[in-house]
């Protein structure tokens, strides 16, 4: 089993996620029609749920399955959609939920991708971003957290698929 130091805790996730639903029901206060919020599979599935339960508001649920890492602690930089939404989103106001952009190229093709499904409007959540790591400018419109260029585990993302459990994210120290 591999240590793990704490890097930002289950109480400091809590209230960022909590602060960013409200900046999301703020953001869209005047919109009548639900929002759909698009998780991207599998480490965003925590996020997606603590986020959409501290919003009053009607919210849709889709899921988006990605891959740049395969079992692997770097990104391939090859982007594939291993899953893909089961409703349209034309005309709908849609906010992609991802629980880290580390070198951005995910979330780049992500957005070109949703960009021609013709949503009303598109933004981006995101848990955590690596800004050392990123590959051009990416636009976060709700932010949890920067944080270093480290592998980091916890609160849905993994190392070989372990870990995702964890309520905080850490480290992995050798």
């Amino acid at each position: 089993m591999a240590r793990i130091r704490e890097l930002i805790s289950e109480k400091q996730i809590r209230e960022r996620v909590a602060a960013m639903g409200a900046e999301i029901q703020s953001r869209f206060e005047s919109v009548d029609e639900p929002i759909v919020l698009v998780c991207i599979l599998k480490g965003s599935v925590i996020l997606l749920a603590d986020l959409c339960r501290s919003m009053d508001r009607p919210a849709q649920l889709e899921f988006i399955g990605v891959s740049s890492y395969g079992a692997a602690t770097e990104s391939s930089g090859i982007v594939r959609i291993t899953q893909d939404l089961t409703a349209t989103i034309k005309g709908k106001h849609v906010i992609i939920v991802e629980d880290i952009v580390d070198t951005g190229l995910t979330i780049k093709y992500l957005l070109e991708n949703m960009r021609t499904r013709e949503p009303k409007s598109l933004s981006v959540c995101a848990l955590l971003e690596k800004p050392s790591k990123s590959k051009g400018q990416i636009p976060i419109d709700f932010l949890g957290f920067s944080i270093p260029d480290q592998f980091v585990v916890g609160y849905g993302l993994d190392c070989a698929e372990l870990y995702r459990n964890l309520p905080y994210i850490g480290v992995m120290e050798s």
